[in-house]
């Protein structure tokens, strides 16, 4: 007999293993020193959330992009919104995994909301001003920046989970029988 059904409570463990990745992701994307962007072939010009550096013949020339007021707003979103989405990670952790506290999820998803909020602004505020600083050449956002937008959108993805998840009580709590996709007799 082949049955086929969605086991619930083992998925309440998969979003608090979700939030763990968007909080790697958003380290990585913090603490990288290069590969926000890159000119061709990253050959005269790198740089990262913190400093830029020009040069040639891997002799470079680092100065921080924290003289700029654009700069230290793009930090601080990206940071709060890294230190938002751990306190969120932990109470999802509390909610989900050691106990079952449904009236935490809305709360849950309300911070990632906030999260994402906080960095699609910052997401959206270094491109737009990085770009103004330069003025030759081809430039390209490469994996750094993309695992900060890497991060947002599990964010979001996570949002929208905690959010719903309340109108699942008893699925995840194993009081609601399985509903078998598939059976053969």
């Amino acid at each position: 007999m082949f049955r086929c059904g969605i086991a619930y409570p083992r998925c309440r463990w998969i979003v608090p293993l979700l939030l763990l990745f968007a909080i790697i992701f958003d380290i990585i994307a913090i603490a990288a020193t290069s590969g926000w962007v890159e000119d061709e072939d990253a050959k005269t010009h790198y740089a990262s959330m913190w400093e830029q550096c020009r040069g040639r013949n891997d002799i470079w020339d680092c100065k921080t992009l924290m003289e700029f007021p654009w700069a230290m707003a793009v930090a601080a979103l990206m940071i709060i919104g890294l230190l938002i989405l751990i306190v969120a990670f932990i109470i999802s952790c509390v909610a989900l995994c050691c106990t079952l506290n449904f009236t935490l999820l809305p709360l849950i998803g309300g911070m990632l909301v906030l999260v994402v909020i906080l960095q699609v602004i910052a997401l959206i505020v270094y491109p737009c001003e990085f770009n103004e600083m330069i003025f030759e050449g081809h430039y390209y956002y490469t994996w750094a920046y993309g695992f900060g937008w890497g991060a947002t959108i599990l964010c979001i993805g996570c949002a929208v989970l905690f959010c719903c998840m309340p109108r699942y009580e008893d699925e995840l709590t194993g009081l609601k029988k399985v509903k078998y996709l598939y059976t053969s007799a």
